[in-house]
């Protein structure tokens, strides 16, 4: 098991994006990345949705337009108990040296202070254990940015 604080960086390989400062919830369920723009699609019969990911900070604002396979639809009830069905997409993690499959929610996180929330089931599967008593304490994940199929520049 590789330890965690309540917030690291993290890379997102599968869509070309490194250097995203998440925030791990282990309240939370399901993980979740900002994204606007959301449009589903047919490629060659699958469904797809397309996005523009939302990655800055109050200082530097960063934005990239993606695409990926279509999961599900999922309804997810907030902390203040407003519903909201979104679409679920799967894509690569990277947080320090591991890198696994994570399903993310997309909604809209412009209020929220970290545009990617890791929640518990992300952390199960990437065998992690949080202390709430630190931060950033894995390495910086370091990925080139691409254009693969799901990361549109």
């Amino acid at each position: 098991m590789t330890v965690v604080g309540l917030r690291e960086w993290v890379a997102l390989p599968g869509l070309g994006v490194a250097g995203l400062r998440a925030k791990i919830d282990t309240g939370a369920s399901t993980s979740s990345l900002h994204a606007t723009d959301i449009e589903p699609f047919e490629r060659d019969g699958e469904k797809w949705v397309r996005f523009t990911a939302h990655l800055g900070t109050v200082v530097q604002l960063r934005h990239r337009r993606c695409e990926a396979p279509l999961v599900t639809r999922k309804t997810i009830k907030s902390s203040n108990g407003h519903a909201q069905v979104r679409y679920v997409i799967s894509t690569t993690l990277a947080l320090g040296d591991r890198v696994w499959p994570v399903e993310f929610t997309l909604a809209c996180r412009k209020s929220m202070r970290y545009r990617l929330l890791l929640g518990s089931k992300a952390l199960i599967d990437g065998q992690l254990v949080v202390n709430p008593g630190i931060k950033y304490v894995q390495d910086k994940p370091v990925f080139p940015v691409s254009t693969s199929s799901t990361g549109v520049a």
